[in-house]
């Protein structure tokens, strides 16, 4: 398996150059033997394919991501399943423009929960009544179903009780609760607890 194949472009440039312009007496005679042929090699292409993946892809990358691939994984795999598509500046414009307003988003959700959050502050205490026991103590406990009904009640905003986040109240007294309205946004109210 040592033999060599010529591609159609060094065949043609052979063609076109023969040899006997090269080829002297004394190259025929066996004295001095030098060759007049070139063999350019020629590089191979890249097989390489630049995309965006439209989902998630183990092993490889998250939804939005841009990478090279090789041509064959994108061509059978991921092309058919609809994971990826090739990059074009069509799309890139287009991908800038979607994390422009994810972005934008992103930005008005927070101001929103800084907002609410300093219309909790500023209430002042959110008050709450119980049945009293023995010196401080009140039968039950404030749950933070609890909160979310006064604020409701007081400020007509529905809030999530899986937000807030009180200690365990079992006494009358005043206490601090943390309403995570955001990642970023925390919101501290206070509540008063008494017994009637």
């Amino acid at each position: 398996m040592a033999s060599t194949s010529l591609s159609w472009a060094s065949s043609s440039w052979l063609q076109n150059h023969s040899f006997s312009n090269n080829v002297t007496t004394d190259t025929m005679k066996g004295t001095d033997r030098v060759s007049g042929l070139t063999i350019v090699a020629q590089k191979k292409a890249k097989k390489v394919r630049k995309i965006i993946l439209k989902e998630d892809v183990t092993e490889l990358g998250k939804k939005g991501q841009l990478m090279d691939v090789k041509a064959g994984y994108f061509r059978n795999y991921l092309l058919p399943m609809g994971m990826a598509q090739i990059v074009t500046p069509g799309l890139l414009k287009e991908m800038k423009m979607e994390d422009e307003r994810i972005e934008a988003e992103k930005k008005r959700v927070k101001e929103e929960a800084q907002q609410l959050a300093l219309i909790f502050e500023t209430v002042g205490a959110f008050k709450v009544k119980r049945k009293g026991g023995k010196g401080k103590q009140i039968f039950g406990s404030v749950t933070a179903q609890d909160l979310v009904d006064i604020i409701k009640a007081q400020l007509q905003r529905d809030v999530d009780k899986r937000i807030v986040s009180l200690p365990e109240i079992r006494e009358t007294g005043e206490y601090i609760a943390e309403l995570k309205l955001h990642p970023e946004v925390t919101a501290r109210v206070r509540v008063t607890v008494y017994a009637n």
